[in-house]
């Protein structure tokens, strides 16, 4: 059975331009050798492509690991994590649930870059959520609250900790998740 965090290729095609805008905003964090950052920034080209159509989920699935090999080239922590955060995007067409994955590397990179502005967590966390459409904020109350479905991302695990499970956790509670609409 496929996860619930996986959704129809429709909803992950939606979400994906979300995806590809919180990991765009983050690209020019990203420090890695010219093949890398070029494979980074590709990755959020396939997500952008992926949700205009001009691409399948089979052909961005087969390359979804590019971006996450690349990341491990980049030589500061705010660098990895925009990185990721492409990587993520780059994901979504495998699971919806990347989606999150995405913009909170996104806000991680960007805390990274600013130690000393705290604010700029909340900044970058309200860029995002101003971007979102009506119908991607309908594609994320479809999937499962961080921590509860162990069968993807947004299981029990790195995405569920730290900085990424907040962030995750205070997109879910703004667009409303499927646990609280039940």
């Amino acid at each position: 059975m496929a996860s619930i965090q996986t959704l129809g290729d429709p909803e992950r095609r939606t979400i994906a331009r979300w995806a590809a805008a919180c990991a765009e905003r983050v690209l020019p964090l990203v420090d890695a050798e010219p093949v890398a950052l070029e494979q980074v920034h590709d990755a959020v080209a396939r997500a952008r492509a992926y949700s205009a159509g001009e691409s399948t989920a089979a052909a961005e699935i087969a390359r979804r690991m590019i971006a996450v090999k690349a990341a491990s080239s980049a030589t500061t922590p705010a660098g990895a994590a925009a990185a990721r955060s492409a990587a993520q995007a780059s994901g979504v067409a495998h699971l919806a649930a990347h989606a999150l994955g995405a913009a909170a590397y996104a806000v991680k990179a960007v805390c990274l870059a600013n130690p000393d502005r705290p604010e700029a967590e909340h900044e970058e966390l309200r860029w995002q959520l101003a971007q979102l459409t009506d119908g991607e904020r309908a594609v994320l109350r479809q999937l499962p609250p961080v921590g509860v479905d162990t069968s993807g991302p947004l299981g029990p695990g790195l995405l569920s900790r730290g900085i990424l499970g907040s962030v995750i956790r205070r997109i879910q509670a703004e667009v409303g998740s499927s646990e609280t609409r039940e």
